[in-house]
């Protein structure tokens, strides 16, 4: 009897969107395909999130690669990684795409998780030695060189990567001057009194911040490197080390020459399918009803809907809920989820404990619960967050619900 040859399922992007529906695949249906892999890095897929505990010391690269080499042969996955591996066509007359150094592969079905790219401030001086992005392993590794021979670190951007990167540069030993364009730190997730709380509790680390400042230029050490950082207002700030954490793009390259309809990033339906019916993409890649994403707790809800509709059962949509900001520095609990800031005709409740560096609020409007934001004690951030995804009429816990779900319910 002729052997039934499975169809061929082609990953383009070895990150953590592609890998986990990979993984979701697997255990719904482990013969569905024949499955090979294309990641860019020379490595099997890591915990991109906690690039910034390898910064600070506290995990190590082995620690944070959660499907190394070996699970990708023993899943009968076909891997290709490293440079001369990265994707540079798809062919869709052909249902082929080709990697950089060669290598083929045709496809039945192809999914695209190409991630995204870092902003790139467009100052003079950004091409100098010195000057990079925090993404990726190979980011950490020269971030962590630096702080061997360097002493004075700059940070440009005071989002959750930015003071991720900072905190690990300081805990190694670097002088850190965070500079942001806004006069809040955490302007996306806080509000007024959480982010001054956040920033007192920053400079008792050591950090320095420029607030509400522009950069004017990266200046020369007369050899190709960064030497300073010139600002608007014309001082300046020594500077061995430039670190950009202003944001991400959707990698859109690869879709857009291939012909498959994108705008901010690439547009997919509810079953995470392009223009394309034989084409998927999941991860900070896409546009999905308008909004792209960055954080990961969306990404893996696209992986399970994705596996579901690739495995053929087609039963479920994906949709965009709110989600949770954490900031991963080691003795700094915040959280935020939703409308925190409060739009006309919400409510708000407060709660603020200055001694205990505590501040609670919470966005009530018609009788539900539309969004929180906590610093200092976040023990409740996720029963907020269940509150505010069920769209639970909190008339009956309103009264005490600032104080947690234990009080609450009692």
């Amino acid at each position: 009897m002729a052997r039934i040859k499975k169809p061929r399922l082609v990953v383009i992007g070895n990150g953590m969107a592609g890998t986990r529906t990979v993984e979701e695949l697997i255990a719904a249906a482990p013969d569905a395909y024949a499955i090979t892999v294309f990641g860019a890095e020379p490595h099997g897929n890591y915990n991109r999130i906690l690039l910034s505990a390898v910064l600070a010391g506290e995990q190590d690269l082995t620690a944070i690669t959660t499907h190394d080499r070996a699970w990708y042969a023993d899943q009968g996955i076909e891997l290709n990684a490293g440079p001369d591996q990265a994707v540079v066509k798809i062919d869709r007359a052909k249902r082929r795409v080709h990697a950089q150094g060669g290598t083929t592969a045709d496809y039945d079905r192809l999914l695209i998780a190409t991630g995204s790219k870092a902003v790139i401030a467009d100052i003079p001086g950004n091409a100098l030695a010195g000057v990079l992005s925090f993404r990726d392993i190979a980011d950490v590794e020269t971030m962590l060189a630096y702080t061997q021979s360097h002493r004075h670190a700059v940070v440009l951007g005071g989002g959750l990567l930015g003071l991720e990167a900072a905190n690990g540069l300081a805990v190694r030993g670097m002088a850190v001057t965070v500079i942001h364009n806004r006069d809040l730190l955490l302007n996306r997730q806080l509000d007024r009194p959480a982010a001054q709380l956040l920033q007192a509790a920053l400079e008792k680390k050591g950090l320095r911040f420029q607030m509400g400042a522009q950069t004017a230029a990266l200046l020369d050490d007369g050899n190709g490197h960064v030497a300073a950082v010139e600002l608007a207002d014309g001082s300046r700030l020594p500077c061995d080390l430039f670190v950009m954490a202003i944001g991400i793009r959707p990698n859109i390259r690869l879709a857009q020459a291939a012909g498959l309809y994108c705008e901010k990033g690439i547009v997919v339906n509810d079953a995470l399918q392009t223009e394309d019916e034989n084409i998927y993409a999941v991860g900070e890649c896409i546009q999905h009803r308008g909004e792209t994403f960055g954080l990961v707790a969306p990404l893996f809800e696209q992986a399970k809907v994705c596996a579901n509709h690739l495995n053929g059962w087609g039963t479920t949509h994906y949709r965009t809920l709110p989600t949770a900001t954490k900031l991963k520095v080691t003795g700094i609990h915040l959280f935020s989820v939703g409308d925190f800031l409060g739009a006309a005709g919400t409510e708000s409740i407060h709660y603020h404990d200055a001694g205990a560096g505590v501040y609670k609020k919470l966005v009530v409007q018609d009788d539900k619960l539309v969004g929180a934001v906590l610093y200092g004690d976040t023990t409740d951030g996720f029963w907020y967050q269940e509150l505010l995804e069920q769209g639970r009429d909190v008339t009956d816990i309103r009264e005490g619900m600032v104080f947690g779900q234990t009080v609450s319910a009692s």
